[in-house]
């Protein structure tokens, strides 16, 4: 499970990326949310954010990471009144861990707030199924060769069925995975041969907007 830290106490942090290490889990530590808004585009399955950063507030970057993922996220902070607590959970934060805090109950809220991810590592929309696990997406159990860019599109819209994925945020979080600036046109490109290779119109255009995968 890939996680992103945002935390910027270097003692707090160099133990917690150890601890979760440990653990099984793959940790990208960012100090700032300057940083941390350039790594979210390459995807994580957790965030967990610090509060009071040198370049804004956790509160913040949690908005602007709703806009671009639905991924969960847990608060983890020293901001231990009733107000910050409250507002971190009407955000739509998964938890809100204060500082000091037991390494031990810090693992058993990451199992609990990701036992779903667990459960829901595949997703079918009438004959097509996508495998998070595996970075595959099936029609009738014969795997479609999607390339990386294509899979990551599709993925975006799978996450969000049923919901409309602007075109101004898929652009943004597939720039870093082509390795250079996607073209409004080229999305256009991608779209369809998605829908082509998936043999189905389930990717449906939302004019002026972007795009929504239909659930079936």
């Amino acid at each position: 499970m890939d996680i992103l830290l945002v935390e910027d106490n270097k003692a707090i942090s160099k133990g917690l990326v150890y601890t979760l290490e440990q653990n099984g889990y793959n940790v990208t530590l960012c100090e700032s949310a300057e940083q941390a808004m350039t790594a979210i585009p390459n995807g994580f399955d957790l965030f967990i954010f610090d509060i009071t950063l040198p370049d804004g507030n956790g509160f913040e970057l949690f908005e602007d990471l709703h806009r671009l993922c639905d991924a969960p996220v847990i608060f983890l902070t020293a901001l231990d009144d009733e107000d910050s607590i409250v507002k971190g959970f009407d955000l739509g934060a998964d938890d809100y861990i204060t500082k000091p805090f037991s390494t031990r109950e810090l693992l058993a809220r990451i199992k609990r707030t990701t036992r779903s991810l667990d459960c829901n590592s595949t997703a079918v929309f009438g004959d097509i199924c996508i495998d998070y696990d595996k970075k595959a997406v099936y029609k009738n159990n014969n795997q479609i060769e999607l390339t990386a860019l294509e899979y990551k599109i599709f993925s975006m819209l799978a996450q969000n069925a049923g919901k409309i994925v602007t075109r101004d945020i898929i652009l943004e979080r597939i720039w870093d995975i082509a390795g250079n600036y996607v073209e409004d046109n080229t999305l256009t490109v991608y779209i369809k041969r998605i829908r082509q290779k998936l043999g189905t119109d389930i990717i449906k255009t939302v004019k002026g907007l972007g795009y929504k995968l239909e659930v079936v």
